[in-house]
């Protein structure tokens, strides 16, 4: 009797940290990544030690307001729980794992890695929890991967899914229910507000830009006609000059213009610091005081099904394909250099 193939789906995603203690180390990872600041280790670790430090006090008040840590791996966990159970079903014949490999904080990617080679899969599917490609995200995660896994197994990489249509639509979904339970306030803007990046990083030949306005349009073109909307971007850092408009600026924008804002957080596909603090608080507040009629936030994609059942058919079509490749029919124009299916490897 043949055993059952074995599939193990490693989760990618950015980490938080779990507690107060944990904050400096978290920024400190996160800000040594050559991927978030371009300079040699000589440079950037002293760097980043400089920045861990100053920032500690700030975010450790910022996590403060959601119970003193992030809860980005608690969400991920469910996801991963929710698309193990739709794997079972879609691949009855086959012993299906979900492991979760952290960017920034536990579980690293370098623990993960050892717990895939000790499992021992006969088919690995890499798949981010970012829809949209960056370097500074599936890329930099696809590249700690390839350093640290040593294990057998066939690797499938899944590089981006930014209008694959579960993705689309359950966006569609949680706005309509959003707008809806609020009374459906008129007139109203649609925000959709993405995580920023510095300018230069775009300029470079990263996709990540095109392909959030490319889901934006996506959305609400499902939507129907009748919908004003605008992409923004948030959590702007540092000197350098970022993408833009800013949420902050559109958020102004409209509340003068006595506009109700339905804002939706259109690259996060869970509940963390940037919705939780900054989009529920900081952004309601400046909203409230520049005089917005209302303002509705859209929650994260969480374990919706149909967004969970996307994933899944992400999975089982990237196991009979090899190399980088996206889930759904996205292609990269020819400026977007930095896309990893043009560059003929995953970092």
């Amino acid at each position: 009797m043949n055993p059952r193939r074995k599939i193990a789906v490693v989760l990618f995603n950015l980490g938080g940290p779990d507690g107060p203690d944990a904050v400096r180390p978290f920024l400190f990872n996160l800000f040594r990544d050559e991927a978030i600041i371009g300079a040699p280790a000589i440079i950037r670790y002293p760097i980043a030690a400089l920045i861990s430090t100053t920032r500690e006090k700030s975010a450790k008040a910022n996590y403060a307001i959601m119970g003193g840590g992030s809860p980005l791996l608690p969400e991920t966990e469910k996801q991963a729980a929710a698309l193990e159970a739709d794997l079972a079903k879609a691949l009855p014949d086959a012993d299906t794992k979900c492991f979760i490999a952290m960017r920034y904080w536990k579980p690293l990617t370098e623990q993960t890695a050892k717990a895939v080679k000790a499992w021992a899969p006969d088919e690995i599917v890499l798949l981010p929890l970012y829809p949209h490609f960056s370097t500074t995200t599936t890329g930099s995660s696809l590249k700690a991967w390839n350093k640290a896994y040593r294990g057998g197994g066939r690797t499938h990489t899944v590089c981006c899914y930014p209008t694959d249509d579960a993705l689309i639509e359950t966006h569609a979904q949680l706005i309509r229910e959003a707008y809806e339970k609020a009374g459906s306030p008129k007139p109203a803007r649609l925000l959709f507000s993405a995580h920023g990046l510095p300018e230069k990083v775009i300029l470079a030949g990263d996709p990540y830009q095109k392909q959030i306005e490319a889901t934006a349009a996506a959305v609400a073109a499902r939507l129907g006609d009748g919908w004003d909307w605008k992409v923004s971007y948030q959590s702007r850092v540092g000197p350098l000059k970022w993408i833009g408009p800013s949420t902050d600026d559109e958020i102004r924008a409209a509340s003068q213009q006595g506009l109700a804002l339905i804002v939706t957080p259109i690259a996060f596909v869970s509940e963390h610091i940037e919705t939780l603090v900054e989009l529920d608080h900081e952004y309601r507040e400046l909203a409230v005081e520049n005089g917005c009629p209302a303002y509705i936030r859209v929650a994260a994609l969480g374990v919706t099904p149909s967004f969970i059942d996307g994933l899944a058919k992400a999975v089982t079509a990237a196991l009979p394909r090899d190399g980088v490749l996206p889930a759904c029919n996205w292609r990269c124009s020819g400026d977007l250099t930095k896309c990893p299916r043009k560059q003929g490897a995953a970092a």
